[in-house]
């Protein structure tokens, strides 16, 4: 799933320390300024994911962090300094240092996988932590996470050299050493016990904590380098300017309520990464591309071929594309061509409602591409609605499909908790109009500021149905005291009139000319608090009667 589409949960993990034998002893004595080891060595990492170990290819450690290596006895251990003492406190182990460096001076060094054949290089990277609980070195399987596989692919590691041994369902691919065929997470306790086997496990506990999960489905989710289509951010278009470019200025050039909304997106966009539009999924919008088996280059006539899938997805539904014969559009090409089955990020679907919503329903007025006087929804959709509908307005049009950008807040209860049917705090607005009537549900939207959360409960809304009545009420003890009167023989002049009256009469039109501007822009909220205290029913009571 893309960014937008991952939430954090509480997941228990096994935690790991993991050591991974020298396998240049020389060249590691060399990088401590030691003539030579005196028994074997090994470096050690700490890690939450086993099921990534069959995965690893390189080990990070940070250039200007302290390393020190620990006599325990029976080989020494590569560790940061400032976390010695936690970690042989952690292996229930006695140790002595007995030599420093920093960092920089163990890149490149290898050593060897736990129980693969092979061999896993050091190379220096700034992410590294020394936090407690840590080793202040990290394992990278580049397939796996994208610090490690960027870190790898700027070391010349290929993406053909990249170890993937999970597949799309979560499982291990068959002909994977031990451990093939299996569920990651079913492989996780087995995975440990080889480390144990193999004298490479020093630490191993479970531990809580803060998780990637599918927000949909609220299933633990993982990191897989796999390949995507993208919208590239930062490549400079015939005009001369990047996408990042063109919607930061964009931004520039929106109004929006509130203020705070603008350095929120902006901040987004300013820090993104490359927009990733392609999904693996059985439903969604078809990416309808056809890529050269040899080459992996798109068709020569793919706008061409863009237009024809969608002539037959808009009569036959989206299923035309995935019955689609590739031999019906390429013919003879088709053997030289695979079909692509990716469907399309549906914010990308969201962020391309401009193109046909706007023009659809106002065809004119939009000759250099759509544009919306407001766009409207919750703060959410910074990252959501908001965010897609402005990269795609400014690759295509060059601005925001938009002018104003206005957000508000979500429905709370009265503790300032959301709505879930769980806490049985959901307040459903029919519900309210059924039993208070929707004068009263309005009156609450109208008088309560959107631009933060919005309280409400059963109190709150008697409250605003008790406000409702005293308008009610002081309404119609203004009318009944109307009854016969005609204003060309009654109305007295307002020179005339004693000066209570007379404040009587500025009061309201003060607050009717005071609440027009704000009914009119976006803060309905400012216009009602400022009509209601304008007449209050007790006022006029205790004043006349």
């Amino acid at each position: 799933p893309g960014r937008s589409e991952v939430e954090y949960q509480d997941k228990k993990s096994d935690a790991i320390d993991v050591a991974f034998p020298a396998a240049d002893e020389a060249k590691l004595a060399a990088a401590f300024g030691l003539p030579e080891l005196s028994k074997p060595a090994a470096i050690v990492i700490w890690t939450t994911t086993p099921w990534t170990i069959p995965a690893n290819q390189a080990l990070n450690v940070h250039p200007e962090f302290t390393y020190a290596l620990v006599d325990t006895g029976e080989r020494l251990l590569l560790l940061a300094e400032e976390l010695v003492a936690s970690c042989l406190e952690r292996y229930e182990l006695q140790g002595e240092v007995i030599a420093t460096t920093k960092g920089e001076a163990l890149d490149l060094i290898e050593f060897r996988h736990p129980f693969y054949d092979r061999l896993s290089p050091v190379y220096l990277a700034d992410y590294v932590e020394s936090e407690v609980g840590s080793t202040g070195i990290v394992h990278s399987a580049p397939a796996y996470g994208v610090d490690d596989f960027v870190t790898c692919r700027a070391h010349g590691m290929t993406f053909e050299e990249i170890k993937s041994p999970v597949q799309g369902n979560g499982v291990y691919v068959d002909d994977l050493p031990y451990f093939g065929g299996q569920m990651i997470w079913k492989a996780n306790p087995q995975i440990v016990e080889k480390l144990r086997e193999v004298g490479a496990l020093l630490a191993h506990k479970v531990i809580t904590h803060s998780y990637m999960h599918c927000w949909r489905h609220k299933t633990p989710v993982i990191y897989r380098a796999t390949a995507q289509w993208f919208v590239g951010m930062d490549i400079k278009g015939s005009h001369g300017r990047t996408l990042r470019e063109r919607a930061l200025e964009g931004i520039e050039a929106t109004h929006f309520t509130p203020a705070w909304g603008k350095a929120r997106l902006h901040s987004m966009i300013a820090n993104r990464p490359d927009w990733c539009i392609s999904r693996q999924r059985n439903w969604g919008v078809p990416i309808p591309f056809f890529l050269h088996k040899a080459t992996g280059e798109l068709h020569p006539r793919t706008l061409e071929l863009m237009e024809e899938a969608a002539k037959r997805v808009e009569v036959e539904g989206i299923d035309a594309w995935f019955r689609l014969d590739p031999a019906e559009l390429l013919g003879d090409e088709a053997a030289d061509y695979d079909k692509v089955t990716d469907t399309l990020d549906v914010w990308f679907d969201s962020g391309t409602t401009h193109r046909h919503v706007l023009r659809g329903s106002h065809p004119h007025g939009h000759e250099d591409g759509p544009r919306a006087d407001l766009y409207l929804e919750g703060s959410d959709q910074h990252r959501g609605w908001f965010h897609s509908s402005l990269l795609t307005g400014s690759a295509i049009d060059g601005h925001p499909p938009y002018r104003q950008l206005l957000t508000h807040g979500f429905t709370v209860d009265s503790q300032g908790r959301k709505q879930s049917k769980s806490l049985g705090n959901v307040v459903a607005p029919q519900e309210v109009m059924d039993r208070l009537g929707a004068d009263i549900l309005r009156l609450w939207v109208s008088s309560t500021d959107y631009s933060g959360e919005m309280a409400v409960s059963d109190e709150i809304l008697k409250r605003t149905a008790d406000v409702y009545r005293r308008i009610r009420n002081t309404a119609r003890f203004l009318l009944s005291n109307l009854s016969g009167f005609e204003p060309s023989r009654d109305q007295v002049a307002f020179d005339d009139m004693l000066a209570l009256d007379q404040w009587w009469w500025i009061a309201p039109h003060s607050s009717r000319r005071g609440s027009r501007w704000p009914m009119r822009s976006t803060a309905s909220s400012t216009s009602t608090s400022r009509c209601i205290p304008s007449a209050p029913a007790s006022s006029v009571a205790s004043t006349w009667t």
